[in-house]
């Protein structure tokens, strides 16, 4: 599920995708070295990383800043995941290949009898061939012979293999200002971090959040604050908002025969 952890992290990625790569060294941003990270920095991070004529940016939500956004009720979507698993039939034989992936669905169709096996994550080929040979062997004959499985007598057989399908479904929906604060040595070093900052956030219509979901963000407002020029740290504040979904992530098999008729009866399996 997405949480503000996954924001934080989605726009520090988002921030570093605008920096220019540097071969082991800090990414550059506005012709400075930077560091992006979450949370505050601490003070004698910041008078090192000065005293290098690094730039910190920290990104951290504002606190109080979170509303409620939720407009309508449970939405879901579903994304099939590949199957593992490939079975080709011949005759009165099916051979299984392949290493499953988890809650991958494998079955035979002897007839109008079904088997299915779910499988666990790197069921081999002949495992899943061996759990179905089991099954079929309580109601007639099967023999089973590494991947291949055989029922032999059987007047019609169909194998199949099926992978899940994840359903993440919005439960909630919420959105909360972030602070992008710039830690600079001097008032044109900032001034040039941020006006890199800016325009390239701008064209970030959404932060794609872990769960494969993604956060509306949207610029509010800045602050500076030459004040701090004190410990020459120049300080400028950066702040969006960021509406995103809670979610639920879940994982179901799909059907294996649910498109097949026997003497004019639907099977679905």
């Amino acid at each position: 599920m997405a949480d503000l952890s996954d924001v934080e992290n989605a726009l520090v990625a988002a921030i570093v995708a605008l920096a220019s790569p540097v071969a082991g060294a800090l990414p550059v941003l506005g012709g400075s070295q930077v560091r992006v990270f979450r949370g505050g920095p601490p003070v004698t991070a910041l008078n090192l990383d000065r005293a290098a004529g690094l730039v910190d940016i920290s990104v951290l939500p504002v606190p109080n800043a979170t509303r409620v956004t939720t407009r309508w009720g449970v939405q879901s979507t579903t994304a099939a995941i590949a199957a593992g698993l490939s079975v080709s039939v011949t005759g009165q034989s099916a051979r299984f290949s392949g290493n499953a992936v988890a809650g991958e669905l494998a079955g035979v169709l002897v007839g109008n009898q079904a088997y299915a096996y779910r499988a666990a994550a790197g069921d081999s080929a002949a495992l899943v061939a061996a759990a179905l040979g089991d099954q079929v062997r309580a109601s007639q004959i099967c023999w089973v012979t590494g991947a291949m499985l055989t029922v032999p007598g059987a007047v019609a057989l169909v194998a199949r293999t099926e992978g899940v399908a994840a359903v993440v479904a919005e439960v909630a929906r919420q959105a909360q200002e972030i602070r992008v604060s710039v830690h600079a040595p001097s008032p044109g070093v900032r001034d040039a971090v941020c006006g890199a900052i800016g325009p390239g956030l701008a064209q970030t219509a959404f932060l794609t959040l872990a769960d494969g979901t993604a956060g509306r963000l949207e610029y509010r407002r800045t602050a500076s604050f030459d004040d701090d020029q004190v410990a020459s740290v120049y300080r400028r504040e950066l702040i969006y908002d960021v509406e995103y979904g809670t979610t639920l992530t879940v994982q179901t098999p799909l059907m294996l025969f649910g498109d097949l008729d026997y003497n004019a009866n639907a099977i679905y399996v």
